[in-house]
């Protein structure tokens, strides 16, 4: 009967081994840190305050401030105004 015995250890052992083999991987898969995307490319989508100064038949002016960089549309009439606020005056929010 000890011989049984023996077999009956072995096999409970052979289980867990079996066991250990699939779950181990699993675990550790389960902890993985998913890779980081590349980021695409650029849309290319245009800024829409300077494609409203160039339809106005506007130039783009850069202008060096305190801030930054901006840019200016010089306007056909000899009017020179930040393209933004050009684009904010001709489009008002709707309430």
């Amino acid at each position: 009967m000890e011989i049984q015995d023996e077999k009956v250890v072995l096999n409970n052992e052979g289980v867990k081994m079996k066991w250990m083999t699939i779950m181990l991987p699993l675990a550790l898969a389960g902890c993985a840190q998913p890779q980081q995307t590349q980021p695409t490319h650029p849309v290319g989508m245009a800024n829409p305050a300077s494609v409203y100064c160039e339809q106005l038949g506007g130039t783009q002016v850069p202008v060096q401030s305190p801030q930054g960089v901006r840019t200016d549309c010089k306007l056909p009439g000899g009017e020179t105004i930040d393209e933004w606020d050009l684009w904010r005056r001709d489009h008002p929010a709707k309430s």
